[in-house]
C-alpha cells in the first residue's frame, strides 16, 4: 500500500501526518486553522486520500509557519508514499468551477520541483486562513514533494477560489499518481 505516516517538530510547529494515496476519502485534520482543516479535509475527499493531520503552531505569532509546515511535511509525505513510481500516470490537469470562480491545476510528479501560480485575492483573510499563505502552501508541497505545479483561479468570491484550488488540486494528484501500467515514465528510465 502507498501509505505513510512522518511528523517533525521545530520551535515553531510540532505536526503529524499520514496519508494513503489509495484511500477513500477520509480524513481527521486539526491544525488550529479551521478554513485551513477545511481546505485539507476538501482534498482529502475530493483526491480519495485518506488523511489524518495534527499540527500545533505559534498562532499567536500568525498562520505562516503552521501552514507553510503542513505544506512541507505533506508534500514530504506524498513523496514518500508515491514511491518509486513505476506505473503511474505522472501526469494530470484538472479544472474545476465553483459557482462564479474556476481553478485549473496542471501537476507532473516526476521527480522535479517547480510552481507556477497566478491566484490573486480580495481580501487579507478567508476564515481564519491568511490569503498571502495559500500560494504559498501550493509552493511548500511542490518543494518537498518534488513535483511541477501549475495552478490559476479566477473568480469574484475568494472562499470559492481558494475551495476550487484544492478541490483541483486533489484530483491532478490523484490522477497523476494512478497506477496504470508498469513502466517507468520517463524516457530516462528513472524519475
Amino acid at each position: 500500500m502507498r501509505n505513510k505516516k512522518i511528523s517533525r517538530k521545530t520551535s515553531e510547529t510540532d505536526i503529524e501526518i499520514s496519508l494513503n494515496l489509495d484511500g477513500k476519502g477520509q480524513s481527521h485534520v486539526d491544525t488550529g486553522i479551521k478554513f485551513l482543516d477545511h481546505m485539507l479535509n476538501s482534498f482529502a475527499k475530493h483526491g480519495f486520500f485518506d488523511l489524518e493531520v495534527e499540527a500545533k503552531g505559534d498562532l499567536d505569532v500568525d498562520d505562516h509557519h503552521t501552514v507553510e509546515d503542513v505544506g512541507i511535511l505533506l508534500g514530504k509525505v506524498f513523496n514518500e508514499a508515491i514511491g518509486n513510481k513505476r506505473g503511474i500516470k505522472r501526469m494530470a490537469h484538472a479544472m474545476v468551477p465553483m459557482d462564479d470562480s474556476l481553478a485549473t491545476v496542471a501537476v507532473d510528479v516526476g521527480g522535479r520541483s517547480y510552481s507556477v501560480l497566478k491566484m490573486e485575492f480580495n481580501k487579507e483573510k478567508v476564515g481564519d486562513l491568511s490569503t498571502e499563505n495559500i500560494a504559498h502552501f501550493f509552493e511548500s508541497f511542490a518543494g518537498s514533494a518534488m513535483i511541477n505545479v501549475n495552478a490559476r483561479v479566477e473568480g469574484k468570491n475568494d472562499h470559492h477560489k481558494v475551495e476550487a484550488l484544492f478541490k483541483a488540486f486533489a484530483r491532478a494528484l490523484s490522477d497523476a499518481s494512478r497506477v496504470e501500467h508498469d513502466e517507468i515514465p520517463s524516457t530516462k528510465g528513472v524519475l
